[in-house]
């Protein structure tokens, strides 16, 4: 029997820990509560999906993703000022327009995305709907943990099920 490596439509455990270039730890996953994810639909970077592919369990990874690679460029068409009235309201909590707060928001669309308070003004919100690693180059070292095949349940439903994923 040949040793399974991670491909498309395998179910991939791995503990990281991901440093910005200044050495900050912006996450990682432990090997008690590993990153578990179905390799090649999605649910990672697409570079970092890529420089996964192959390895076998055991195997360490070291690797670094530009800016390009991982959540884009700081993109100054992102950061925009918002009517403060619209952040007013009985149901909202006082200090929701904290500098630095992520809120939760939607485009004109209805899609989710996440913004930070940058600056609060008289009538006006400064908010940065950049993704928060946006500009930065990602620093990856971690472990392969575990790899097994994804069932067509967890295809079809594109997640992790069982231990460690999502329970239905």
């Amino acid at each position: 029997m040949s040793e399974i490596t991670i491909n498309p439509n395998t179910v991939v455990g791995v503990s990281y820990q991901l440093k910005l270039s200044n050495g900050e730890l912006a996450d990682e996953a432990t090997s008690e509560q590993p990153l578990l994810f179905i390799h090649g639909i999605g649910q990672t970077l697409p570079d970092f999906d890529s420089k996964l592919s192959g390895l076998s369990i055991g195997d360490n990874f070291e690797f670094t993703l530009t800016a390009e690679q991982g959540y884009g460029e700081h993109n100054s068409n992102y950061v925009v000022d918002l009517e403060k009235q619209i952040f007013e309201g009985p149901d909202v909590p006082e200090d929701l327009l904290t500098v630095g707060n992520m809120l939760p928001m939607q485009d004109q669309e209805g899609n989710p995305l996440d913004g930070k308070v940058l600056e609060v003004g008289d009538a006006t919100v400064k908010m940065d709907f950049n993704h928060p690693l946006a500009g930065e180059s990602l620093n990856f070292t971690g472990t392969v943990l575990s790899i097994r095949e994804a069932t067509p349940e967890e295809l079809s439903h594109g997640h992790v099920h069982g231990e460690g994923g999502v329970q239905h």
